[in-house]
C-alpha cells in the first residue's frame, strides 16, 4: 500500500462503439488529469481530477469537449482494493458514479428526460448541461448539449518504475438534451468496447509541485504515449 501512495499524472482511453446514419461509429475518449493515492485511516484512498478529454472518431467530424466541462467531472474519493496476485501487486478502483450536467442522486440511473428540472449548466456557458462542439465534414459547425453519469472503474498493476498500468471498465450513461442543429439532435449513448487493450489507463508518479492542468499538459509528451488514430 505504501509503495502505491503518491501523486500521479493520469492518462486513460475509453473506446466506444455505436451506429450513426453514416455507418458504424468507433471512437476513443482520451482523458488527462491527476490521481492522488493517499493513506487515510489505514486505507488507500483514490482522488481523481480531470483536466482535458479529447475525442477521436473514425468518421468525418471533429468533436470538442471543453476543458471546463471535463473539469466539472469531480468524482468523490474512494477506498481502493490493494492485493497481491501471482507475486504482483494490483489495485482495483471501484466505480463512483458522478453526475455532469445534471443534479440528483448519482447512484440511480441517469434521467432520460431532456426537460428534467435538475439539468444544470456545469460548464457555465449559459446552455443546458455541458456543451459538446461539433464540426461536420470540415465546415458544418454546431453544438450538442448533454448530461452524463460517469461510471468507471480501474484495474491496475504496480510496475517496477513506480507506475500503475491497467485498463478502464466504463458503464457511463448519456442523455442528449438538445442541439443547435436538428441533424445533431439525436440520442447518443454508445457502449464501451469491452477490450482491455483498447481501454488503457496509465498513472505516472510526478512531483507534488506539478499540480495544475497547465503544468500537466505542458509535459504531456514526455509522460504519455501518442493518442490513438484511425
Amino acid at each position: 500500500m505504501t509503495a502505491m501512495a503518491g501523486h500521479y499524472a493520469h492518462y486513460d482511453i475509453v473506446a466506444y462503439e455505436g451506429e450513426t446514419a453514416n455507418g458504424p461509429l468507433s471512437s476513443f475518449v482520451v482523458s488527462y488529469g491527476y490521481t492522488d493515492l493517499i493513506i487515510e485511516d489505514g486505507e488507500l484512498v483514490a482522488y481523481d481530477r480531470f483536466c482535458r478529454a479529447n475525442y477521436i472518431a473514425n468518421q468525418n467530424f471533429d468533436t470538442i469537449f471543453s476543458d471546463a466541462a471535463t473539469q466539472a467531472i469531480q468524482p468523490p474519493g474512494v477506498i481502493v482494493d490493494v492485493y497481491e496476485e501471482d507475486g504482483v501487486w494490483k489495485l482495483w478502483r471501484p466505480a463512483t458514479p458522478t453526475l455532469n450536467g445534471i443534479d440528483g442522486d448519482p447512484n440511480v440511473p441517469l434521467s432520460m428526460d431532456r426537460n428534467d428540472p435538475l439539468i444544470r449548466d456545469d460548464d457555465n456557458d449559459g446552455k443546458p448541461g455541458v456543451t459538446v462542439s461539433v464540426i461536420l465534414f470540415g465546415f458544418i459547425r454546431g453544438e450538442i448539449y448533454i448530461a452524463r453519469r460517469e461510471i468507471f472503474a480501474n484495474e491496475m498493476t504496480l510496475y517496477s518504475d513506480g507506475s500503475l498500468r491497467g485498463s478502464v471498465i466504463d458503464d457511463s450513461e448519456q442523455l442528449v438534451i438538445g442541439a443547435s442543429l436538428p441533424i445533431l439532435d439525436t440520442p447518443s449513448n454508445p457502449p464501451q468496447r469491452r477490450d482491455p487493450g483498447l481501454n488503457p489507463i496509465l498513472l505516472i508518479p510526478v512531483s507534488e509541485n506539478v499540480d495544475t492542468c497547465e503544468e500537466l499538459l505542458a509535459i504531456r509528451d514526455s509522460l504519455f504515449p501518442p493518442e490513438p488514430e484511425f
